[in-house]
């Protein structure tokens, strides 16, 4: 498989009614096809992760974790590509902070406070899963923002792999220079 094969930010999100790539719609939460031009709203998962269609078996990158196809689906109108089973993300290193000013931005609309962290497992630091693109051991670290979260990374594919809930994790957190009090 070659980068381009299932590099989340290339990957398309499929028309459920004839398969061909759609584009979001604009000011709304939804998609439209260009070939047919069915409209259609996709379901939210964990994550605020809309799945937008199945992955293309003949080029789809298995979840490291599950085996199972990954499938193309977006945060934020970011796509990524994402396990329908252990609901992990894989995406391109340069596009998480967006996703993650999105969904903080979001989140003060509405009105959420920000999230006290527990501890992560260091345990989890031992966990060797392989990159879905290239297939090397990816890299086990503390993610260097806020969220007390472990993440996997591929250096070479320039990929994360995410677990359920680390990226709510990463967006609940305070930012590092908030200390969570008014300014004095």
């Amino acid at each position: 498989m070659t980068a381009s094969t299932i590099n989340p930010a290339t990957s398309p999100v499929l028309c459920p009614a004839c398969g061909a790539p759609v584009v979001p719609k604009p000011d709304t939460a939804g998609y439209q096809c260009d070939y047919c031009h069915a409209v259609f709203y996709p379901g939210e998962e964990d994550d605020g992760v809309v799945v937008g269609g199945e992955a293309d078996p003949q080029q789809a990158s298995a979840c490291p974790l599950c085996s199972l196809p990954l499938v193309h689906a977006t945060i934020c109108k970011i796509p990524v590509l994402y396990c329908t089973q252990c609901h992990g993300l894989l995406l391109p290193m340069p596009v998480l902070p967006d996703i993650v000013d999105e969904l903080r931005e979001a989140r003060e609309k509405a009105g959420k406070a920000v999230a006290v962290q527990t501890p992560s497992d260091r345990g989890d630091l031992k966990r060797a899963i392989r990159c879905p693109q290239c297939s090397q051991r990816m890299d086990t670290h503390f993610y260097a923002g806020p969220g007390n979260v472990i993440i996997d990374s591929c250096g070479n594919c320039l990929l994360l792999w995410l677990d359920r809930g680390e990226l709510t994790r990463i967006a609940c957190a305070p930012d590092e220079g908030d200390c969570g009090e008014s300014d004095w």
